[in-house]
């Protein structure tokens, strides 16, 4: 009798990394993922190597954290250190709201193999200068950096522009030891800097932006003491999309803000201008003719708009799609009237209060533009979050 085929059993294990990489690539759940991983020591380094992200539970970023002076995550340099050799491959890193977090912890990026391309230190209240400079070692890559409510200075700025040249994206928001010296020396190393948030920093009054790159787009610079030489260095590169000067302190002349109009800001899409109460007609008037652009306009709480502040929108702003005039004292019919004959391409009407349009002014308005929403709603922050 002939003996019986023999067959040489084979499974799933007995495949080479290389192509279980790939079945781990065509998982798209993340529980899948973690069954992987969970499925023998070889497949979960196959996970780790696969792994891009990293973000710690912190307590701030739990939805019912009311406070910033609750304590935050602690993390030890033994956690870091184990997580950053387990994870090589890593492009972001987040270790916001580890507030006890030393600058030590950050040594173990300068033998990180991995390009990181994203770190966020929000909250890091012991990141200092020197913790900058660990990054700057060991990061030549990074494109994007958070650094909100930390506590370094223009020194620490410095020492990263020079090491991080590749920045995009940079959030400086609450950081009260920055100046304008910080930011020129990141505007003159970082070429491809693309959005700067620098709210409610005190210190900064714009100039350090002075002869920035075309590539520089966004500027989010919420309650800031801009002056009329710090607008222009802030439109200077030409390249501007979006602005945000809400709130925005010190200045003693309505009229400041003209400097926007002035013909470096052609390609300014969205503005946000609440709270200026003291913009004037002049401001307003330069802006509606030299940003053609624009698109989303927020001049709420505007409260030195007058009828030839409104004029000028309606005659020069033809691509505004939103505006947003909520609470404004001097819109009165005349106004409105001036803004339903003109802003051809408006689409919703952000109004809510205000104490001299009438009734009748409002309806005609949505008898003449119906197809223009009218919104009760007041926006203060507009355009695009990150």
């Amino acid at each position: 009798m002939e003996e019986p085929l023999s067959y040489n059993l084979t499974s799933i294990m007995h495949l080479p990394d290389d192509c279980l990489s790939i079945v781990f690539q065509f998982l798209v759940c993340s529980s899948d993922h973690e069954s992987f991983g969970l499925t023998c020591h070889r497949w979960l380094n196959i996970q780790n190597t696969h792994r891009r992200s990293l973000q710690f539970h912190s307590s701030l970023a739990l939805p019912n954290v009311s406070s910033l002076s609750q304590r935050g995550l602690v993390v030890s340099a033994f956690h870091l250190h184990r997580l950053l050799t387990r994870f090589q491959h890593l492009h972001y890193l987040s270790l916001s709201g580890c507030s006890e977090l030393p600058d030590s912890c950050l040594t173990f990026l300068q033998s990180y193999p991995s390009k990181l391309l994203h770190l966020n230190l929000d909250c890091c209240f012991g990141i200092t200068d020197n913790g900058l400079s660990l990054v700057a070692a060991g990061c030549s890559s990074l494109e994007a950096i958070s650094l909100y409510r930390c506590n370094i200075t223009d020194a620490g700025l410095e020492t990263l522009a020079n090491g991080c040249s590749a920045l995009k994206h940079i959030n400086l928001s609450y950081c009260s030891l920055v100046s304008d010296g910080g930011l020129r020396a990141l505007s003159q190393s970082c070429c491809h800097l693309e959005a700067v948030k620098i709210s409610h920093c005190s210190g900064v009054y714009g100039t350090g932006f002075k002869g920035c790159s075309p590539t520089l787009t966004h500027i989010d610079a919420d309650s800031c003491n801009l002056d009329p030489e710090g607008i222009m260095g802030i439109v200077s590169g030409g390249g501007l999309e979006y602005l945000n000067v809400s709130r925005v302190n010190g200045w003693h002349s309505g009229d400041a803000l003209a400097v926007i109009g002035a013909g470096f800001a052609t390609r300014l899409k969205i503005l946000n201008l609440w709270l200026c109460r003291t913009v004037g007609d002049e401001s307003i008037a330069a802006i509606a003719r030299g940003c053609p652009l624009l698109q989303e306009w927020n001049v709420a709480l505007c409260h030195g708009i007058r009828i030839a502040g409104w004029q000028s929108i309606g005659i020069n702003c033809n691509k505004l799609e939103k505006l947003h005039v909520n609470r404004c004292r001097n819109l009165c019919d005349l106004g409105l009237q001036a803004l339903r004959e003109g802003c051809k391409g408006l689409l919703v009407l952000y109004i809510g209060r205000t104490w001299k349009v009438s009734a009748t002014a409002r309806e005609l308005f949505k008898l003449c533009r119906g197809n223009v929403e009218i919104s009760e709603e007041e926006i203060m922050f507009i355009g695009p979050s990150n």
